[in-house]
């Protein structure tokens, strides 16, 4: 599927504000519905939960639209996919969330250019490592060690490094899952992809779920209305009108224009966490987001640079961090 910009009808301006603020906002405010939602369910039921419903309604509308359903082979790389996006990701960062604020997990989880970017370098051999890119690379990972120094923490209470190390964890094997995305088979509509890839994502979180004793804790008559509140914000506004308008962006504007939200994300995630959630925002905290941030900004736009000079054509995918539209 690629963006139809000059082939389609220019909408409204104002629709077009509203799409992008709800890729800004609505996956930016993400971070805090789970740090909410996992204080009382179980963090890999939460996940589950969110993603299979959520996949399985996706695929209902996509199987609607008249998409063909994902053949074996296609099914086979969507759970591949799945295990690294949202078993490992997500679960890593559902339970991160527990021990970890909400700005500062989107913040560490921003890395994920640094990783994709080094997976390119290490293992595609794709991406060449030129003095920008390197200085870019460092700038990140300083970002991620000022979040995570105990020693110099500027009056802000110290991070857990359990949990920063799980989000940490999610950053790479998204990166990864990202390259190699690449690599396997997957079906043509984005959608259908996606809702095949959270469908089994949900699945296997629920099979981990049961693993990790989640469930013989788990009542669901103990779970305020707050928390199933966050849980529906997740599947409704997170998965399903979330990445329904970044499908509908990817219509009208440019991938590099639609992919700003992964600059964005972050800065809301740490403004909401503040004000709706006690967060705090120190010298640490606004120190270590600026480096993450100009290091994805530095990165992204190297990447850019580098596929116009060889002028190969940009999909959709080459979103920055390509997988996040499932926030």
């Amino acid at each position: 599927m690629k963006p139809q910009i000059k082939n389609s009808p220019r909408p409204p301006y104002w629709k077009l504000l509203l799409a992008f603020a709800v890729i800004y906002i609505v996956w930016g405010s993400t971070y805090l519905a789970i740090r909410v939602g996992v204080r009382e369910f179980p963090p890999l039921l939460m996940a589950a939960l969110r993603f299979l419903i959520a996949g399985v309604v996706l695929y209902a509308w996509a199987r609607w639209r008249g998409t063909p359903a994902p053949t074996r082979r296609e099914w086979m790389a969507s759970s591949l996919l799945a295990s690294m996006v949202f078993l490992c990701d997500y679960g890593c960062l559902f339970w991160a969330e527990q021990r970890v604020p909400s700005g500062i997990a989107a913040v560490i989880l921003a890395t994920i250019p640094v990783f994709i970017t080094l997976s390119e370098i290490m293992l595609l051999k794709t991406q060449r490592l030129t003095a920008r890119l390197a200085v870019s690379l460092l700038i990140g990972i300083g970002g991620v060690a000022v979040l995570m120094n105990h020693s110099a923490s500027f009056g802000e209470a110290p991070i857990n490094r359990a949990g920063a190390a799980a989000i940490l964890l999610s950053s790479v094997s998204w990166s990864l899952a990202t390259v190699l995305t690449r690599k396997v088979h997957l079906p043509e509509s984005k959608a259908m992809s996606s809702a095949a890839q959270m469908t089994s994502g949900g699945i296997q979180l629920l099979i981990a779920a049961a693993l990790f004793g989640e469930f013989p804790g788990f009542h669901a008559s103990a779970i305020s209305s707050n928390a199933w509140f966050a849980l529906l914000y997740l599947i409704v506004a997170g998965s399903i009108v979330g990445y329904t308008a970044f499908l509908w962006l990817l219509h009208y504007e440019s991938p590099t224009k639609v992919g700003t939200y992964a600059y964005v994300n972050p800065v809301v995630a740490v403004i909401l966490g503040y004000f709706l959630a006690g967060e705090s925002i120190g010298p640490r905290t606004v120190l270590g987001t600026l480096l993450v941030l100009v290091s994805v900004v530095a990165i992204n736009t190297a990447r850019g640079k580098r596929k116009e000079t060889a002028s190969a054509p940009q999909e959709p995918a080459e979103v920055p961090s390509a997988v996040p539209a499932l926030e």
